[in-house]
């Protein structure tokens, strides 16, 4: 009787064995889980002046800022800009934004993308002149300029219609501008680093905290909260460097996902 009542509580207990093990998600690694707060991209934004359009600019009679731009900058070259309104075609105001990744250093380049604020109709041929770019603090951290690589197309005929594919006002240029000044890090405290999880759970915290001290030794990290890991850290940069990345490298399995 003993054995029979054995053998059912195994038949019970292995479904649940097996369902387990089907639906246990994969070890990741922690750089794959998770980021280091601190470690992240910058948005920087400047407004200039797209050049050599052919005839597809803004309309400077009805986009004035655009005529008073080519005036100051005219000025700064030394010249004198003809007074009242002057009709070109061949310019457009434009917005310019990037990304300025983490530990980017002076003179590395980045990609921008050029977008038309007046009513030019495309941007394709363009030359964007030199741009600074600006952080929120009003600081300049990179300078644009080159040529835009645009994929929209914009057709008129001659009996008014008009057909436009994609987005001509809208271009990128790669590698377009230069890198003057780098943020700095604000990654951790003086002992500390902090792991942001990208996906906040609990489970997959806790088993993040498990996996750094069973590699790193006990009482290395803490789960803050569902979503956040204090790791203690050396202090020194050089042992840090390596320290983390070690760090990211651990394997960690994830919480299950909710059921779909």
């Amino acid at each position: 009787m003993r054995h029979f009542m054995l053998i059912m509580l195994l038949g019970l207990l292995l479904p649940v064995t097996v369902a387990q093990a089907v639906t246990q998600e994969p070890a990741q690694r922690i750089k794959d889980l998770a980021t280091f707060a601190g470690v992240r991209n910058n948005q920087i934004i400047g407004y200039g002046l797209v050049v050599g359009l052919p005839g597809t600019g803004d309309q400077t009679t009805q986009v004035p800022f655009t005529l008073q731009s080519i005036q100051n900058m005219l000025a700064r070259q030394g010249l004198s800009p003809a007074a009242g309104n002057v009709q070109l075609k061949n310019v457009a105001a434009v917005m310019v934004t990037s990304s300025l990744p983490p530990f980017a250093k002076p003179g590395q380049q980045i990609d921008v993308t050029v977008s038309s604020i007046g009513n030019a109709k495309s941007l394709r041929g363009g030359e964007l002149l030199m741009t600074p770019l600006k952080g929120v603090d009003g600081k300049i951290y990179a300078v644009a300029q080159g040529s835009l690589l645009v994929g929209g197309l914009d057709v008129s005929g001659k009996d008014g219609s008009r057909v436009t594919v994609n987005i001509p006002t809208a271009g990128r240029i790669p590698n377009g501008a230069l890198v003057e000044r780098s943020v700095a890090s604000t990654m951790g405290g003086a002992n500390s680093v902090y792991l942001d999880l990208n996906t906040p759970d609990f489970t997959t915290a806790k088993n993040m905290e498990k996996a750094i001290n069973q590699m790193l030794g006990g009482g290395v990290a803490e789960a803050v909260d569902g979503g956040t890991i204090r790791v203690r850290a050396p202090q020194d940069a050089n042992a840090r460097v390596g320290f983390m990345s070690v760090l990211e490298g651990i394997e960690v399995s994830p919480g299950e996902g909710a059921a779909k």
